[in-house]
């Protein structure tokens, strides 16, 4: 057994994961997982660089889980830093701050590594287990970018895509500092443009029109907050409960009428909803039609939703 600690810190949130891998076994025996939201990809991909305000957020969250990998006695520890540490000028700031607190410096990753740790951390479980067959294709979608991945054991395609629910939700719904609530149907046809456009894109690698048919056999397996959050209103859940969302099965049908709905609903509304952290309010709609989008353009019937992903990857590859 070895000890380890992953942080991931990418546009919208900074998570944790302290755990016991045994690669013999291929089990990861999870002691402490934990997620602040931080948006520390605020204004980024209007400025360029990452605001004062956003990098002390994420900075008093790294003491928080410092706190909690001192007490829990990891020996290694990783820090893997995503989309909005990669397309920020001011980069090296976010570097210093962390160095000084956990005493790693943070790694700002490649798309197709973040892509390679996702698929890891969501499929490894899955292979040669009775849970969901192979191949997979499995969607990260993140606040700045969208992760795809193409595989069986192994990965055999993947393809990060500037799409994400913080990125569409600044370039498109905010006017004059404000989120428009709901949107209007043009800035609706605006985000939609920007995620086929982005699909496209990453259909020059990896192959996506009509791949989860079920003649094909590919299961669409989908992570992080979006997604979680979405599968916790299909399953009417009166409060966030990670081991009923965990290898969920929600239907296109159903996260086509919930898109519907969240693209309706104003901010009261949505932050009423149960299982809705107050840090994805805004942003949800975002996610929900980059999901959507994603399903209908693989022709999935169903997404398998993970709440294991790119932390447990990295949780492995130091493992």
């Amino acid at each position: 057994m070895t000890r380890v600690a992953a942080v991931d810190c990418g546009t919208n949130s900074i998570r944790l994961l302290v755990a016991d891998a045994d690669p013999a076994t291929g089990e990861l025996s999870e002691l402490d997982r934990r997620m602040k939201i931080v948006r520390l990809g605020q204004g980024v991909d209007r400025t360029g660089r990452l605001a004062p305000e956003a990098l002390e957020r994420t900075f008093a969250a790294c003491r928080e889980y410092a706190q909690v990998i001192r007490e829990l006695g990891a020996e290694r520890i990783r820090f893997v830093a995503t989309s909005a540490s990669r397309d920020a000028e001011n980069r090296e700031e976010f570097v210093r701050g962390v160095v000084e607190i956990l005493g790693v410096e943070p790694e700002v990753i490649t798309g197709d590594q973040e892509a390679e740790f996702s698929f890891t951390g969501a499929t490894k479980e899955l292979m040669g287990h009775d849970h969901v067959a192979g191949p997979y294709l499995v969607v990260d979608i993140g606040g700045g970018s969208t992760e795809f991945v193409e595989g069986g054991e192994g990965v055999r395609a993947a393809r990060s895509v500037d799409i994400g629910c913080v990125r569409l939700t600044e370039r498109h719904l905010v006017v004059d500092g404000e989120i428009t609530d709901p949107p209007t149907e043009d800035q609706l046809a605006a985000i939609k443009g920007d995620v086929d456009a982005a699909l496209d894109l990453a259909e020059q690698t990896v192959p996506l029109t009509r791949a989860c048919r079920p003649a094909d056999g590919h299961a669409l397996v989908g992570l992080a907050g979006s997604v979680t959050t979405v599968a916790g209103i299909a399953l009417g859940l009166e409060e966030y409960d990670s081991s009923a969302i965990h290898h969920s099965r929600i239907t296109v049908d159903q996260v086509r009428e919930i898109t519907a709905k969240l693209l309706g609903s104003t901010h009261a509304e949505r932050a009423e909803i149960p299982v809705m952290h107050p840090g994805r309010v805004d942003v949800i709609g975002a996610g929900a039609v980059i999901l959507l989008s994603i399903m209908e353009r693989t022709g999935a019937q169903e997404v398998v939703v993970s709440e294991h992903d790119i932390l447990d990857g990295i949780a492995w590859s130091i493992a």
